[in-house]
């Protein structure tokens, strides 16, 4: 099954920008600069899990 990739919402015309895609079961990761390039694949727990560790780590780094 080929994925859907989707570009970030947050990404700007012309940067180098994370593309998601979801197929059963997987999430697929790449990056919009190396289009041949590594794909990380992780389950939808782990990735969620991953999510929850990034907005972490952004609320406490808006604290110092």
């Amino acid at each position: 099954m080929n994925p859907r990739w989707q570009k970030s919402s947050y990404c700007s015309e012309g940067a180098s920008c994370v593309h998601v895609a979801a197929t059963p079961g997987t999430i697929h990761l790449t990056e919009s600069g190396d289009p041949g390039g590594a794909i990380l694949k992780a389950t939808p727990a782990a990735f969620n899990a991953f999510l929850a560790l990034l907005t972490t780590l952004k609320k406490d780094t808006a604290r110092d």
